[in-house]
């Protein structure tokens, strides 16, 4: 695989391509704690509207994927955790060995916890849980079908972009060297779903697996919060329930302290251009 450019030739490139309208606003490069080599560059304010579709365009050439960057607390200098040395890199490629078929499953039958955990890591009442995550129950399902490519494809994903940018408002914008969204949260050392799962590279494998599958994109991302644009969401219940099962063992907060079931769940999805996931 082609490895991208350092982040210092990414800039380089991103600055030629400034003549091309693509300018950059204020901003700054930004390590990890232990002092490594930059992880991202980051604007000092918020980013000017329509500056990540501008820089979305660009990375082909720039081999820098944008992110609309949220801190945890608004307001708060150390914009955490983009200011406040709370990243920790991993080499991208190690997503690569992972299955993430296995590790959604492995995700359902135990939360993220240590196998012989409960599934799901909530609660001892099988029957309860079961009724949760009707109509499959504790029974991994299996992972969703590929979405078809629609011979709109271009129009369809304009449109899940837009979605995604018009509800993130009034955050910074960041770069990182990458050769995707999945890809940027191992470079850049993202640990939003820490208390699921510790290990980025199994985050974006699973989130690499969605990129290929149903052309999703990672648009914004928080302390514990992400956003994925979709350009092709499930038009029926019976299409959507598949991907909320792989959704709740991705993240389960959102049945188990959000719709209270997985088919609820389910019926946000039908239509929805945006994914949304929060980790407690």
């Amino acid at each position: 695989m082609t490895q991208p450019p350092d982040l210092a030739t990414a800039l380089a490139e991103l600055a030629r391509l400034a003549d091309l309208s693509v300018p950059l606003p204020p901003g700054r490069l930004v390590g990890a704690e232990d002092g490594r080599e930059p992880l991202l560059w980051i604007s000092d304010d918020p980013a000017p509207a329509g500056l990540w579709a501008q820089l979305h365009r660009a990375h082909p050439h720039s081999g820098l994927w944008p992110l609309l960057l949220s801190p945890l607390e608004r307001g708060a200098p150390d914009y955490r955790p983009w200011l406040s040395g709370e990243l920790y890199p991993t080499d991208a490629a190690v997503s690569e060995l992972y299955d993430p078929a296995a590790l959604l499953r492995t995700w359902w039958r135990t939360g993220g916890g240590e196998d012989g955990d409960d599934a799901l890591g909530y609660g001892d009442d099988d029957e309860e849980l079961a009724a949760a995550l009707a109509p499959y129950g504790l029974t991994w399902p299996g992972t969703a079908p590929a979405a078809a490519v629609p011979e709109d494809a271009a129009g369809r994903e304009a449109r899940g972009l837009a979605d995604v940018l018009q509800s993130v408002k009034d955050v910074r914008l960041g770069l990182v060297r990458a050769g995707g969204g999945a890809q940027a949260l191992a470079v850049c050392g993202w640990s939003g779903p820490a208390n699921h799962e510790d290990d980025i590279a199994k985050i974006a494998a699973v989130l690499a697996d969605w990129e290929r599958r149903f052309g999703v994109q990672v648009v914004e991302v928080g302390f514990d919060t992400l956003e994925l644009s979709v350009p092709v969401p499930p038009a029926t219940l019976a299409g959507a329930l598949p991907l909320a099962a792989e959704h709740t063992a991705f993240c389960p907060d959102l049945v188990f302290q959000g719709t209270g079931s997985l088919t609820a769940y389910a019926e946000q999805l039908v239509g929805a251009h945006q994914w949304s996931f929060w980790w407690d």
